[in-house]
């Protein structure tokens, strides 16, 4: 029934009364553009209140369920009036029948609109049929229709129909409706699975039970299957159903990819295949199969695979090395970093695949991307050339044309040494070895330190590249946080490969990232690390060649000249903080690729002067609205190649497995504090003494300027010392004037023996000289290594981006919330993220090991009280429901000793409990 009474949103479900206040009907929905509304009429409801009523009264007590019968044909109708039935075919005897028959004002007839394929009215009634009658009686309304069918489960009925004026008798098995719609599904790394309904396969014209992908989750996503997909096969096999992917599943070992195909309602004549890679990481919990349990409501979750299967046996010894054994070696006992690996790689077979998928998408910008895939077009290189000819780890162009002289009966070799003598600049050809092409995805349900994207792509170059080891650094608005799955892709070798970030630098730009060499088979002796060459600095009007990759892998470069050598980076504070570099400078070219195009400076011979980075940042309009934006520029190669030094020569510092061996990690010493610089000229009109403006332009006649204080990050030791717009003048009385020099002042601090870690700082502030001892800090490059997933919503120590803020909570800190999901209680009661939990029932929670034990003593239905302070130092007191049954607590942590990150369950049900 239509009305024009204009309810709004929010009010379906509610009773439509008459003038005697009895329920006539239900309110259905409306349409949002009008007033006008559509009612349910209550007659099947009445239908299904008695069946419920007389169930209760058959039993004495409320059952455990009721079983209401509805039928279908997988057919739908729709009624059109008699001028339309006439045009369709239908017969004048058989309209005045049917006229007589019926109720007076009857206007129209029943037409078949479509049919379900492999339904019990497939190949029996076709678009266009005309209903005439049902079980010999005259059927012109659904809701005589719906009883017919309700009341025939199981049986057959008689169907007399018209096509094209032709009548027709079909005999049709009448289907239970609930067998075909889903009690179950599958849920794997985030992805939803199960049965295609009948509601969706009358949308997409498929046949029902089609393993049918309602959210792609992680693992497909990545793989770009998107939702609504069909999966037809899985490494190889067919999938009818869903008992079949699950076997399948069963079967494989994490980080294993296998291809897939599937098939869209929009392309439905065509197969798509992807290649799928199962989750190396415990980002997800086991795959598990929830079931519709009737008599309480909820659903049920119990394991979908045995505890015993290759998926989730290797879940436990993927990666895992016995520490204590003698058989993992560690860089103390053998440092020289180009030894013999004893480490084998179990998934050495996965690692080596080389398919291919013509199921591809090219994106727009090279760096972020959420919804496709870079094309990946590579040159072939035989591998009888990397087998016979090795590439050295360093050197130029000469070193490799030497090698390429020592074989000259090979016929491919000469393949190789065209490519070599191409029309490419003498540093594209160099360097084009040790090109990297990165393709980085974050799973959703771990997005932390603020990242705002779940994909990225990015151009990386090879610094290290032994028999046992490689390393490739690449800027951070590509790898922006440790808790990713990495792929690499090689510009001097046709295959991907998985890496892992090592190490994560809290200042610069720049992150490194690890990939097994072995893993590279024959490609591992045509694959070389770039020279570096940190010395010379490069000055204005030096000339460079920006070489990088592009979308289809092939090196591509220009000549360019330095205009800026040290430009100061400004980057603010995102409306979400993350990741920004601060106190660094850079260097600007006249000439560029544009913003998405990242890559390396490197001089004539191809030595690595600079990487050149993309930053992330984020422009504002107006008062509320704000737009992501990358720009690039260069970072110097220093920075990189002394933490390569450190790594090399097995500096101090936490222990760390990467490839089967443990390794040492450098530690980074900082003074935390957010610095800009101020042009003499300007420092003087605020005070600054001539002697001091004569000492620190006599330091650096290029710069000439200051380094003020913008802001200290919050907690760390320089926070009560230093304050904002102070002037720093000096340390141990040297001058300062840029960046540079308070890292070395750091660097100092750890050479030397005996060293409390504090700087003697001559600072400038408000009109005095002031001498300080500002202590500094001292971080790892590990990034954030642990969350708590409690009630929906992400939870963290607060990250380095929200510490530059300059607050935190006085009462003890608190954990910092990161990301919520849709769905869970958190966003039921508004506790969204940005903002620092402080107390739970008036428990104090400063760190995320006290909170854990609190949240460990709520139980499942408990009403919650939640003292929070937001970001703005806003404070605010609310509550919320904790739900265990959907929603447990939880915690991810990485662990070093394996290099692999653990997911491990902290209150849940029994029943949602693998």
């Amino acid at each position: 029934m239509q009305a024009a009474s204009g309810t709004k949103g929010g009010s379906s479900g509610s009773p439509v009364v008459d003038c005697q206040g009895r329920a006539v009907a239900l309110n259905a929905g409306s349409k949002s553009s009008s007033a006008s509304a559509f009612f349910l009429p209550l007659e099947r409801v009445v239908r299904a209140l008695n069946l419920i009523r007389d169930s209760w009264d058959g039993f004495g007590t409320k059952p455990e369920s009721v079983y209401i019968p509805r039928g279908t044909l997988q057919a739908t109708f729709q009624h059109k009036g008699f001028e339309e039935t006439r045009r369709l075919g239908l017969r004048n005897e058989t309209e005045q029948m049917v006229r007589v028959v019926s109720p007076a004002g009857e206007t129209g007839m029943l037409v078949v609109d479509s049919v379900v394929p492999e339904g019990p009215a497939h190949k029996h009634l076709e678009p266009g049929d005309v209903l005439v009658r049902i079980n010999e009686e005259v059927v012109t309304q659904f809701l005589r229709l719906e009883t017919l069918l309700d009341d025939s489960v199981g049986r057959k009925i008689d169907l007399e129909i018209e096509r094209g004026g032709v009548p027709l008798t079909v005999k049709l098995q009448v289907e239970d409706l609930h067998s075909i719609t889903p009690n179950h599904f599958l849920e794997v790394s985030g992805a939803v699975i199960h049965p295609l309904s009948y509601q969706q396969a009358r949308n997409f014209r498929f046949k029902c039970g089609l393993v049918y992908v309602a959210e792609a989750g992680y693992m497909l996503s990545r793989a770009s299957v998107p939702r609504h997909a069909i999966i037809k096969k899985l490494a190889g096999e067919d999938i009818a159903n869903l008992d079949d992917l699950i076997a399948v599943l069963s079967k494989l070992a994490r980080g294993s990819r296998v291809p897939l195909e599937y098939v869209r309602y929009t392309d439905r004549h065509r197969n798509k295949s992807v290649l799928v890679t199962i989750d190396q990481h415990e980002w997800y919990a086991p795959p598990q199969l929830y079931t519709r349990n009737d008599a309480t409501g909820l659903w049920t979750a119990k394991p979908a695979i045995a505890s015993e299967s290759p998926f989730l046996a290797s879940a436990h010894h993927a990666n895992h090395v016995d520490t204590n054994s003698n058989s993992v070696p560690s860089l103390s006992e053998s440092s020289p970093m180009d030894l013999k690996c004893q480490y084998d790689s179990e998934n050495l077979a996965d690692g080596c695949i080389k398919m291919q998928t013509d199921d591809e998408i090219v994106v727009d910008g090279s760096h972020s991307s959420e919804d496709s895939l870079v094309e990946k077009k590579r040159r072939r290189v035989d591998e009888e050339i990397a087998a016979e000819g090795t590439l050295p780890s360093y050197g130029d162009l000469e070193d490799v044309k030497g090698d390429l002289l020592r074989h000259p009966s090979n016929g491919e070799g000469s393949d190789l040494a065209r490519t070599i003598s191409s029309n490419a600049s003498l540093a594209e050809q160099v360097i084009e070895p040790a090109l990297v092409m990165f393709e980085v995805h974050v799973p959703p349900v771990c997005m932390l330190d603020g990242v705002h994207s779940q994909h990225f792509f990015g151009t990386g170059v090879v610094i290290h590249h032994s028999d046992c080891l490689g390393l490739v650094a690449v800027d951070r608005n590509t790898v922006a946080v440790s808790i990713s799955d990495i792929m690499l892709s090689f510009a001097a070798y046709p295959i991907e490969i998985p890496g892992e970030v090592v190490f994560l630098h809290p200042v610069h730009n720049f992150a490194l990232v690890a990939y097994d060499p072995s893993a590279l088979g024959a490609g591992a002796s045509v694959v070389r690390a770039a020279k570096l060459l940190p010395e010379p600095a490069l000055r204005r009007g030096d000339s460079v060649y920006l070489v990088g990759l592009s979308r289809s892998l092939q090196a591509t470069s220009r000549k360019s000249i330095i205009t800026n050598p040290c430009t100061a980076v400004n980057i603010g504070s995102a409306d979400c903080p993350r990741y920004r570099a601060i106190n660094m400078e850079v260097i600007e070219l006249d000439t560029d690729f544009g913003s998405s195009f990242s890559g390396i400076l490197t001089d004539e011979q191809g030595r690595v002067q600079a990487l050149w980075a993309s930053f992330s940042t984020q422009l504002k309009y107006g008062c509320s609205s704000s737009e992501d934006h990358q720009f690039v520029r260069g970072i110097p190669i220093y920075a990189i190649s002394q933490v390569l030094e450190k790594i090399i020569s097995g500096t101090r510092g936490p222990f760390r497995l990467i490839n089967g061996m443990k390794r040492p990690m450098p530690f980074v010493r900082l003074l935390e504090v957010e610095l800009y610089p101020t042009l003499l000229s300007k420092a003087r009109s605020y005070g600054l003494s001539d002697n001091w403006v004569q000492a620190l332009a006599k330091k650096d006649p290029v710069r000439r300027q200051v380094l003020r204080v913008k802001g200290c990050l919050a907690g760390s030791k320089a926070e009560n010392l230093l304050e904002q717009g102070d002037m720093i003048l000096a340390i141990n009385k040297e001058p300062i004037t840029c960046f540079l020099d308070i890292e070395k002042a750091c660097q100092e601090l750890d050479q030397s023996i005996g060293s409390d870690g504090v700087l003697n700082m001559t600072i400038f502030r408000q009109g005095k000289e002031i001498d300080l001892i500002v202590g500094t800090d001292v971080r790892d490059g590990n990034g954030t290594t642990r969350m708590v997933n409690w009630c929906g919503c992400i939870i963290q120590d607060p990250h380095s981006a929200v510490r530059a803020l300059g607050f935190l909570p006085e009462e003890g800190h608190g954990v910092y919330v990161a990301r919520w999901c849709h769905g869970s209680p958190v966003h039921r009661y508004g506790l969204y993220a940005l903002q620092w939990i402080i107390e739970i029932n008036g428990q104090p929670t400063p760190d995320l090991e006290t909170f854990i034990q609190v949240v460990k003593g709520l139980e499942d239905g408990e009403f919650v009280r939640v003292r929070t302070v937001h970001l703005n130092g806003k404070p605010r007191v609310l509550t919320l429901k904790q739900d265990l049954h959907y929603w447990p607590t939880w915690e991810l942590s990485f662990e070093p000793e394996t290099a692999t990150w653990r997911r491990r369950t902290i209150k849940a049900l029994q029943s949602t409990t693998s």
